[in-house]
């Protein structure tokens, strides 16, 4: 992989295609209403949220916004992340506070605080087969099991990969234009050097064909700028070769503890989700050097 500056700087906090539609309020209205069955008319109604949480590149949502007391966060994702309802737990935590310091809220007073009532999505829009709709929980990833957790976070991963939720794109053409757009990408973009070349041809077919068409009208020339599309290209190799190691590791931990005992098993699991955790740590470290990517 090459390694030099241009693509570097188009790598950090680069915004895609996904969040440059989001950045639009009634494109952004039309996915809420159709995500919640709700029929608000006025786009204006919309506060985008800027979201530097500040974090680092890989945990970092792509789209954030307020309407009438709810707050969502949208994310597309080309690689399945079981983590979603931790990050967006990070993604909330940070927003909230500093909603309350900015409305200059009493945490320690004696009335309620009204909070933002928060929406956690992912499109999906990745090469490995994932469901039509799924749910993530933050209870799942505890050291221990509970029934009622007393902290739980729920995150809804759509795929949108032209043969899934036909009918969430039909009543979507935001969902539509982008599905169609990234396919138009895949399909031309064989190598990384055809990259450039297949943008500005799925931009083209997307324009005469009157897929948000207003839109590429507008942003072309931001969206051809980009190096990394369908959530970046450039590591979609090594993140398809570490995720292949990884659900073949937790294969051999659940075959070798099949035959265990509860307690010993429920102990065997923690040290096995301690150890992954810090290789996964000394992973990302190493692709962050590899990368120079900058964590501010």
């Amino acid at each position: 992989m090459a390694k030099n500056k241009k693509n570097r700087g188009n790598r950090e906090f680069k915004s895609d295609v996904f969040s440059m539609l989001m950045e639009d309020k009634s494109y952004a209205l039309e996915v809420f209403n159709v995500l919640n069955q709700s029929e608000y008319t006025d786009p204006e109604e919309i506060v985008i949220i800027k979201s530097d949480h500040g974090i680092s590149l890989s945990i970092r949502n792509d789209a954030s916004f307020m309407i009438d007391g709810n707050v969502s966060y949208y994310e597309h994702q080309s690689t399945y992340s079981i983590n979603m309802p931790l990050r967006c737990l990070i993604y909330y935590a940070n927003d909230i506070e500093k909603y309350v310091d900015f409305n200059e809220k009493d945490l320690y007073g004696t009335r309620e605080i009204a909070l933002p009532t928060p929406h956690f999505v992912v499109f999906y829009n990745g090469i490995g087969k994932r469901p039509e709709i799924e749910t993530m929980k933050l209870s799942t990833s505890f050291c221990h099991e509970t029934e009622n957790p007393e902290l739980e976070v729920i995150c809804t991963a759509y795929n949108i990969n032209p043969e899934y939720n036909k009918e969430l794109k039909e009543k979507s053409r935001v969902l539509y234009g982008y599905t169609i757009f990234v396919e138009k990408v895949r399909r031309y973009a064989t190598t990384r050097e055809k990259l450039e070349e297949a943008i500005k041809r799925a931009i083209d077919e997307c324009i005469e064909e009157n897929i948000l068409k207003e839109f590429f009208l507008k942003r072309r020339k931001e969206v051809e700028k980009m190096k990394r599309i369908d959530c970046r290209f450039e590591t979609r190799e090594k993140l398809i070769k570490r995720d292949a190691y990884e659900d073949g590791f937790e294969n051999g931990v659940k075959s070798e503890l099949i035959n265990t005992e509860r307690e010993k098993k429920r102990a065997d699991i923690e040290k096995v989700r301690a150890d992954a955790a810090e290789q996964e740590n000394e992973k990302l470290k190493k692709i962050i050097k590899e990368n120079n990517i900058k964590i501010d």
